[in-house]
């Protein structure tokens, strides 16, 4: 099983098979608009800003089980990223990490990657990045900014 063995519903509710994603970087992030990590917004755009053309996406899923720190709907998600942040990276639904209703692609990248603490998600923004054949390279915790990761981002692309 890899990363493109996967179907995930967008923020439109429209299924995207993560294999269209093969051969690219992935940066997958849990991410959540009421915490105090909400400005990593303005640094994973910036990274994606820098890096699309060169091959990442970064591949955004709301998650409310944290705080209740997401607790609008996709659409209101999407505006406020788009109008504060300036997002033009994918964004999905709302999704589970941990738990008997977590998302299977969580499930599958956290049987790839422990944290610290073991394989539950802790918080908002955690980050998963992938090389282009599909692998899980690294975890970051929440606390660790887009702009400290540029430099496995830049070595795999």
């Amino acid at each position: 099983m890899t990363i493109y063995d996967f179907i995930v519903k967008d923020a439109k509710g429209n299924d995207v098979n993560l294999a269209d994603y093969r051969g690219k970087v992935l940066l997958v992030v849990n991410t959540a608009t009421g915490c105090g990590f909400t400005p990593q917004y303005d640094g994973l755009q910036d990274l994606y800003e820098k890096y699309a053309e060169k091959g990442l996406e970064i591949l955004d899923f709301p998650c409310n089980q944290f705080g209740h720190q997401a607790p609008g709907t996709e659409d209101e998600i999407v505006s406020f990223c788009q109008s504060r942040y300036g997002v033009t990276f994918k964004q999905f639904a709302k999704i589970e990490v941990n738990g008997e209703n977590e998302a299977p692609l969580y499930t599958y990248l956290k049987s790839q990657k422990k944290g610290v603490f073991g394989s539950n998600i802790k918080w908002n923004f955690t980050k998963f990045l992938v090389d282009r054949e599909g692998n899980v390279k690294e975890r970051y915790a929440p606390t660790t900014t887009p702009e400290k990761i540029e430099k496995d981002v830049e070595a795999l692309l």
